[in-house]
């Protein structure tokens, strides 16, 4: 599972904002909170907001309840550190070995977390090095072996990322295309990242069916959700699923 956050802004850059003026709450950075399996390339959670702790915490939230609280053997994503805090905090159990009033917690044996680490020169990435932070390193290894990973990365979610800003003209780097209301902008964001499970192929995950021929597969198809190419017409027409939109999570 690859965790990271994509930049935008609505109405205006966040160095215009007054923080004294309320109106300019829901203006500035915007951030979409994204969680996507490399495997399929599904995307599972998106929490559009701010870049805080609690919506990097909603994020991973919300990951595990889609998934039914099973960890995945690797989770990557960047330096953020909030990433790591949420994930230490939603997936540690009760350390029924250790003695005490038993509140002492553990995370489950395998759960690795690595993150990726970039080296900037002149605004160019220079060098790539992964750091473990969560796991052990046998674990990590037995996870790369198992994954569609050769290794630490977070290529696929930042392929998503260019791809999202290539179909939300909103989202391009520089343009007067921008959102000019936060509602709109958290709309769209949803719309064309939850689409695209189910009503765009993606390229490498067609299957060869005959010699020069190719089965286009989504990512919903390549999770096993559902069999065929979804128009958006049918998507939006499909009755929601109450868990598809799960409620702010409180860690008090």
């Amino acid at each position: 599972m690859q965790f990271d956050e994509k930049w935008s802004f609505v109405a205006k850059k966040q160095k215009r904002c007054d923080p004294r003026n309320p109106l300019d709450a829901k203006k500035g950075d915007c951030w979409d909170h994204v969680a996507l399996g490399p495997e399929h390339r599904l995307v599972l959670s998106v929490v559009v907001g701010k870049r805080t702790e609690d919506n990097a915490r909603q994020l991973v939230y919300e990951f595990r309840e889609r998934t039914d609280g099973r960890f995945v053997n690797l989770m990557t994503s960047d330096e953020y550190p909030a990433s790591a805090t949420a994930i230490t905090e939603l997936y540690a159990e009760p350390d029924e070995a250790a003695s005490g009033s038993g509140a002492a917690q553990r995370l489950p044996a395998g759960l690795v977390y690595a993150t990726v680490h970039k080296t900037r020169a002149n605004n160019r990435v220079v060098n790539v090095e992964a750091r473990l932070v969560l796991g052990t390193l046998v674990h990590l290894v037995a996870a790369l072996v198992w994954a569609v990973l050769d290794l630490v990365n977070t290529v696929f979610i930042e392929r998503s990322n260019g791809t999202d800003r290539a179909r939300n003209s909103r989202k391009v780097r520089k343009t007067y295309r921008f959102s000019k209301d936060w509602g709109v902008h958290e709309a769209m964001t949803y719309f064309t990242l939850y689409s695209a499970n189910f009503c765009w192929p993606v390229r490498t995950l067609r299957q060869k069916v005959a010699p020069k021929r190719y089965r286009q597969r989504t990512p919903a198809m390549a999770a096993g959700l559902t069999d065929h190419v979804w128009s958006l017409e049918e998507w939006l027409l499909f009755p929601s699923n109450s868990r598809y939109k799960l409620p702010r999570y409180s860690h008090k």
